[in-house]
């Protein structure tokens, strides 16, 4: 497998390199955040808020699109960016020329470092309505700043690495290629791959995923490479001998028959692969399946792409493949594009101390806070979370609590630290992430994986409320 030679984009390839309007070049993730978040910061400093002990939280207050489960992803990418999140020399500039802020809060975000704490679910494990799936702790103004840089990421990522797990649930036993990369934004392509990676999908076509992260890259050719040369012939001919029988041809550029009678003659029985990208797929399939056994290529295995998502690869799953290529509906969430994810404010101290001094922050309370506007009622208090399971270790809710909880035998805690004083733990491959996923779903009751629309797949039960989500 590639390893992972950098998890972070150098500074070239990094957002806003390109010349702005003002000619400053942005440094570090800062600026990937919303106007708002700074106007806060400047009215808080001035109210003497901003350095109240706060908690946030991330949960989703529902599954898109009727799904009985979702999957946590985009954490390693996050902490990433935490650590990144600096004001330099040119974001100052820019947030001061253009009259954004004033000269008391530009010198605030000149020293900025989050130094508090955050916990979450590890990537790759599997979140309900109301998980909160992610916990920042410390001062109101260190926290605020994180809120817009935490859900692009992790709505993304969730919601790509949502839909490949039901792709993958759908694939059964059969390999999938992510291959997203040309219908979405450069970079969302890599951390689309790096999602479906840790959902279960066994491959990438993006180069700069397999270059971060570690995930495997596969590719072989496409329709232009036939098209290029003379005739289909020497296309296949070009292309098996630069890289020998085990790969991948592409038959469906003219008339399929003939391309896999001609892939068959040049390649002999121990060709590797052929790939067919358009037509009536199912009915294709069998007649390559049956064509490549009357030549003698057994072995030879066929790969489908052609704007598959779960459904499609489901009602494939009666006919001779053996793997499947997936772009456009991963790389979009198969309809659901976000997480429906929200960063809210659930716990505050009474007044300015942030327990800095080894005093207790405030009155040594955090005061629960939740907004109650109708529609989007918020459940105030930091919270904990564990699954709770039976003998046989399915999972039969999520409970989350407002105190640590004491789980019992059967009982899995979920938020696990990734930041302590400012400093990340919590890293880990993506390949870890992986492996956790499948240990998650297994623990899953049988009809979570259902494709259909239906409720989640376990309730949550908040504690001491008792009330079930």
């Amino acid at each position: 497998m590639t390893k992972p030679v950098n998890h972070q984009p150098p500074p070239s390839d990094s957002p806003g390199t390109a010349l702005t309007p003002s000619g400053i070049v942005p440094s570090g993730t800062a600026l990937l955040t919303d106007h708002y978040e700074l106007t806060m910061l400047q009215a808080a400093l001035r109210s003497g808020a901003a350095s109240r002990r706060a908690v946030f939280e991330v949960f989703a207050r529902h599954l898109p699109h009727g799904r009985r489960y979702g999957v946590v992803a985009g954490t390693g990418r996050l902490l990433d960016a935490v650590e990144r999140f600096r004001f330099g020399p040119a974001d100052l500039e820019f947030l001061g020329g253009a009259g954004i802020v004033d000269s008391p809060t530009l010198a605030f975000l000149e020293s900025y470092r989050f130094g508090g704490n955050i916990w979450g679910y590890p990537e790759g494990d599997c979140y309900f309505p109301g998980s909160p799936i992610l916990v920042v702790e410390g001062t109101f103004a260190e926290a605020v700043l994180l809120e817009t840089v935490a859900l692009s990421i992790l709505n993304h990522d969730c919601a790509i690495a949502s839909a490949a797990s039901r792709m993958v649930t759908a694939a059964g036993d059969r390999p999938l290629i992510e291959m997203g990369s040309r219908r979405t934004h450069e970079r969302a392509a890599v951390a689309s791959a790096r999602a479906a990676y840790i959902a279960g999908f066994a491959s990438t076509s993006n180069l700069r995923a397999a270059c971060e992260y570690g995930v495997p890259s596969a590719g072989t050719s496409a329709h232009a490479f036939t098209l290029v040369h003379d005739s289909e012939r020497d296309a296949f001919a070009a292309q098996l001998e630069a890289l020998g029988t085990s790969t991948t041809l592409l038959v469906d550029t003219y008339d399929v028959p003939r391309a896999v009678r001609t892939a068959v003659e040049l390649a002999g029985p121990d060709l590797g692969a052929v790939r067919i990208d358009s037509g009536d797929l199912p009915v294709l399939a069998r007649q390559v399946r049956a064509l490549l056994d009357e030549l003698g290529a057994v072995n030879t295995r066929i790969v489908l792409t052609g704007d598959l998502d779960e459904y499609s690869i489901a009602a494939l799953g009666a006919v001779p493949v053996d793997g499947y290529g997936v772009g456009t509906s991963l790389v979009t969430g198969s309809g659901a594009p976000t997480a429906a994810l929200v960063y809210k404010l659930v716990a505050r101290s009474s007044d300015g101390s942030d327990g800095s001094d080894g005093s207790d922050a405030g009155d040594g309370e955090l005061r629960p806070v939740a907004k109650r506007s109708v529609g989007k009622p918020g459940r105030g208090g930091r919270k904990w979370a564990v699954r709770h399971r039976d003998e046989r270790g399915t999972a039969l809710s999520e409970r989350v609590s407002l105190i640590p909880p004491e789980p019992g035998p059967l009982d899995r805690e979920l938020l696990v630290p990734l930041v302590v004083a400012g400093q990340v733990v919590g890293r880990e491959e993506a390949s870890a992430a992986r492996v956790r996923h499948r240990q998650a779903l297994a623990e899953l009751p049988p009809y979570a994986l259902q494709l259909s629309r239906g409720y989640p797949a376990i309730p949550t039960v908040f504690e001491p409320q008792d009330e079930e989500l």
